[in-house]
């Protein structure tokens, strides 16, 4: 994608030397894609000609083009354009992009917290990162950044450094967004305090009851696997004997953290995953090869349309195995495998060099047509549209792509992993003073400054007394609505009303956070979910699904046909 031209261009030394850098990354792929490549064959006939084509090209802009140009930028918004053509996760970073990216899996930074991608010159929220600001503040997955500092964050030029440089910075300075937002006109006005976001992937471990237990599960990285383990170990000191773990919103991550997790959990050396690429070099099998922590005992998985690559893994093996009962709605569908390939000049591409597949033999990837990324990226739009969010029959499976699981359960490919109970998105209590009071941090605001006020109450009740009995008053109510119409926000009793139930019970969780949670040093947040599990549709659901769980485990596939 095009970047902004510096003031000084970079002259034809640099150019020329960075140039071939660049460039041989054509055939680095070939290298990587099969050994056939350097055969002498038609390949790498085609590869040589394309490159003396486009040095020649790009040379004679270079020297004879009647402005000064930036050559460097010439050659990466190539790149961008040229991976266009193949799948949709093939992907170019330069050194600067390459090195923040990596930074979101292999260590803190100071931000705001959000995933992103950039879709035609659009950059849109994949998922708000878990403890960080976007997230307290209520920025959601498919919101639009359109403005930051009042810089517009839209249109040529945007790109993944531009963004970073927008986005990050000191922790404690504060950054403005507009957002935009479906079914929201004029879009949203944000505030946000930039912090350290953390890189803890455990959000949450706690035991619900004597013998059911909680892991929220919001990525995969460097550290996924050990915090797992402490989770589970200290989860099964307290008695677990059922579990929920919950891949929602997990976008993924490192592929061996993954399966070390499900590993953990099923038994024997049954396959976990496979993968198969053009070149046999990059086809690989993972089976298990540990005795787990928990291979015995009732499992339930939560999925949802945010559980991708890496988190479809894991639901993949349990699901195929019959290990775990799946509950929730499809998950993404990104089956696809990348490796890092760090070029010379500290860049890095990001080639597709298999795909996954489960036990069974399902592909994870959805369809894709190579070279039109604008239609894969709408997947998820089109799933609202169709209503599967909310219904189970508008779900269709390609009845070719019929899939079977050890117990011979029926299962589909196609796209995703469909899971074995079905729950719709609740939208029931949504509305726009809702989402207003999130955009400018209103319930947020007001939790820390009643925390504030009231510390020396707060200090006398311990976490599990204040979850019994602590009720959010309609004296807090009015007070919070005091402070929404003082940031503008115009009150609106029958939204209000119907968006109360969620807005009281973000006001304790928050209030528990502020109180308890940040005192914590193990990067959870169990107050939170301690609190919001209770209004969670899926999980409420999941609760009451240990009895097919259970009989799943046993072999006993009746109750779940």
């Amino acid at each position: 994608m095009k970047q902004s031209v510096p003031e000084n261009p970079i002259q034809n030394p640099r150019a020329i030397v960075r140039l071939p850098i660049i460039l041989s990354l054509t055939l680095a792929a070939g290298m990587l894609l099969g050994a056939t490549f350097f055969s002498g064959g038609k390949k790498l006939t085609d590869a040589a000609k394309g490159y003396a084509k486009f040095r020649e090209v790009l040379m004679l802009v270079q020297n004879n083009y009647v402005d000064s140009v930036n050559t460097d930028e010439l050659v990466d918004f190539s790149i961008h354009k040229m991976l266009e053509k193949l799948d949709p996760h093939t992907a170019y970073f330069n050194s600067e992009e390459a090195t923040s990216a990596r930074s979101q899996l292999e260590s803190g930074f100071d931000g705001i917290g959000i995933e992103f991608n950039i879709y035609n010159d659009t950059v849109y929220v994949v998922t708000p990162l878990s403890g960080g600001p976007s997230e307290a503040a209520g920025i959601q997955s498919g919101d639009k950044l359109l403005k930051v500092n009042d810089e517009i964050l839209s249109g040529p030029g945007v790109t993944n450094a531009k963004v970073y440089k927008l986005l990050r910075g000191k922790r404690g300075s504060e950054v403005k967004l507009h957002v935009g937002r479906r079914g929201m006109k004029g879009g949203i006005d944000f505030a946000l305090i930039r912090d350290r976001i953390p890189t803890y992937s455990v959000d949450a471990a706690y035991m619900v009851d004597q013998e059911i237990g909680y892991i929220k599960v919001s990525r995969f990285s460097e550290t996924t696997y050990d915090e797992f383990k402490t989770a589970l170990g200290s989860l099964k000191n307290s008695g677990l004997k059922k579990l929920i773990l919950d891949l929602r919103g997990n976008p993924g991550g490192y592929m061996e953290k993954a399966t070390s997790m499900a590993d953990e959990l099923i038994s024997g050396n049954k396959l976990l995953v496979y993968t198969d690429g053009k070149d046999t070099r990059f086809d690989r099998k993972t089976n298990a090869k540990i005795d787990g922590m928990f291979e015995e005992g009732p499992v339930i998985v939560l999925v949802d349309e945010g559980s991708a690559s890496a988190s479809e893994i894991v639901a993949g093996a349990l699901q195929d195995h019959d290990r775990a009962l799946l509950v929730g709605r499809r998950t993404f569908g990104k089956g696809l495998v990348q490796m890092p390939i760090k070029l010379s000049d500290g860049s890095e591409l990001r080639l597709t060099i298999s795909r996954y597949y489960t036990p069974s033999g399902r592909s994870i990837q959805k369809p894709y047509e190579r070279g039109k990324g604008d239609t894969y990226n709408k997947d998820l739009s089109d799933r609202f549209n169709s209503g599967e969010y909310f219904s189970a029959d508008s779900i269709k499976f390609d009845s070719t792509l019929r899939y079977q699981t050890d117990g011979k359960r029926l299962v589909y490919g196609g796209g995703g992993i469909m899971p074995d109970v079905f729950v719709p998105r609740d939208t029931s209590m949504n509305s726009k003073f809702l989402f207003e009071l999130y955009a400018k941090n209103i319930i947020r605001e007001y939790a820390l400054r009643y925390v504030d006020e009231n510390k020396k109450s707060l200090d006398k009740l311990t976490f599990q007394a204040f979850l019994d009995n602590f009720k959010v008053t309609d004296a807090m109510v009015k007070a919070l609505v005091q402070d929404a119409s003082k940031a503008g926000i115009k009150l609106n009793e029958k939204e209000l009303n119907r968006s109360k139930p969620l807005i009281l019970a973000q006001t304790k969780a928050l209030v528990g956070r502020y109180q308890w949670g940040r005192m914590r040093k193990d990067g959870l947040n169990n107050e939170v979910f301690q609190v919001l599990n209770s209004m969670d549709n899926v999980f409420q659901e999941a609760l009451k699904q240990f009895g097919k769980a259970s009989d799943l485990e046993k072999g006993i596939f009746s109750s779940l046909n």
